[in-house]
């Protein structure tokens, strides 16, 4: 049983017989007589009851033609929707904790507006949590920070951050030797703002002594403010705490003092649900909503 045995069903009950049934569908009278056949033979069952060259819609037919609309229906609304250019449907988004928190709230109340027909779900994880769901087919496409492989992605860029080293209010500078806290505080590996604190402190011929793996940036921020450790997050995400009086800033020098995030989708699948927001991420409001540049 497929759609088009269904149409051809339909189109007898709908039109009265067989010869009207033909002639809507361009078919030879033969042909749609063969059909019905082979679907009565497939289900095992008459649909129709036959009284000489009249049909009547037998018990089970009246069954199947319930189905036949929906299935019909059904297949017809999901043809309408892959082709249509509109945003539709689900749409998976991925996106690391500090952008979801951060940057997406205005992006994606604007997506809301625009595209009421989208129903928008969110994940946040690591880049390369998130690149492995995208290929897995888990999510349409995510929010990452560079570096990403390109091979298998398209992407565009998206948010510049800049990223900075706090440690508690009374903690001195750490520009000279030795003066880096023992203690780092961080996310799992896989994190970018990890991988950049881990790289200062190689760069300086230094091993924090201690690691402290946290969930969440504002228990990373607790845990700085109390004196435990150092952490390395988007200045960006200072906005959002509380207590950030009672955090001491440390800058990266030019050069590591930048990390892009970009819209990241699979090669060969963008669709326009990614392009809406797409549009939203690089458009004028966009522009309007970028960082401060450094110093100020």
């Amino acid at each position: 049983m497929d759609l088009s045995d269904l149409r051809i069903f339909s189109a007898v009950v709908r039109q009265g017989g067989v010869t009207r049934a033909a002639e809507r569908l361009h078919r030879v009278q033969s042909n749609v007589t063969t059909r019905i056949r082979q679907l009565e033979d497939d289900l095992g069952v008459s649909l129709f009851i036959r009284a000489g060259k009249r049909l009547h819609l037998a018990p089970a037919g009246r069954v199947l033609l319930d189905y036949a609309d929906r299935l019909l229906t059904l297949a017809d609304d999901a043809r309408s929707a892959v082709q249509d250019p509109r945003p539709r449907g689900i749409f998976r988004l991925g996106a690391m904790e500090s952008t979801a928190a951060v940057r997406l709230p205005g992006p994606l109340t604007e997506y809301n507006r625009r595209h009421p027909e989208v129903t928008l779900e969110l994940r946040t994880g690591n880049p390369a949590q998130l690149a492995t769901a995208i290929l897995a087919g888990e999510l349409d496409a995510a929010l990452v920070a560079e570096p990403i492989a390109e091979a298998p992605f398209e992407k565009v860029a998206a948010f510049n951050e800049e990223p900075v080293i706090v440690t508690a209010a009374n903690h001195p500078p750490i520009g000279a030797k030795g003066l880096a806290p023992k203690t780092i505080i961080v996310f799992e590996h896989g994190c970018p703002h990890r991988a950049r604190l881990e790289a200062w402190y190689e760069s300086r011929g230094e091993m924090p002594e201690r690691t402290i793996e946290l969930a969440s940036y504002h228990a990373m921020l607790g845990c700085v403010v109390a004196g435990m450790g150092a952490a390395l997050l988007p200045k960006s995400i200072l906005r959002t705490f509380p207590e950030s009086r009672r955090l001491r800033i440390h800058r990266l020098s030019r050069g590591q003092d930048r990390i892009a995030t970009v819209l990241i989708w699979r090669k060969g699948a963008g669709a326009a649900k990614i392009k809406a927001l797409q549009d939203i991420l690089t458009g004028p409001a966009a522009r309007r909503r970028k960082p401060p540049t450094r110093g100020s």
